[in-house]
């Protein structure tokens, strides 16, 4: 995995789990995701980019994403959504807000019809 593509997964993983900010169980996952693909940097680097102004945190992320992703396979732009989807599913829950912006993003990357039948599994 690039340094690109651990930013690209940090940063869709952090910024969805900080939407309603993030809980102790959120911070251990990104925690762990990020010795898995040794990606420790890119989580700071991610953390960061959410902190210059939480506010408009997702809409920065989604256009940075957006500019990424749009090159990638389709099947990798469904992989990266289902990755958010399945972390989200670990707590137990998925708020309306965190569904809301993967909704988005899913349709940014042509691939929210692929998203709905995740969700309906």
């Amino acid at each position: 995995m690039t340094t690109e593509e651990k930013q690209v997964y940090m940063l869709l993983k952090a910024v969805i789990f900080s939407y309603h900010g993030l809980d102790e169980e959120e911070k251990q996952n990104l925690e762990e995701t990020a010795v898995e693909f040794d990606a420790k940097n890119e989580l700071k680097w991610a953390l960061d980019f959410i902190a210059q102004d939480f506010i408009t945190a997702f809409d920065r992320a989604r256009a940075y994403l957006n500019d990424i992703i749009g090159d990638y396979p389709k099947k990798d732009r469904i992989d990266l959504i289902n990755m958010v989807w399945q972390a989200n599913n670990l707590k137990g829950y998925v708020t309306e807000m965190e569904a809301t912006a993967m909704l988005k993003l899913a349709k940014d990357w042509n691939v929210e019809k692929e998203l709905i039948e995740l969700v309906l599994k």
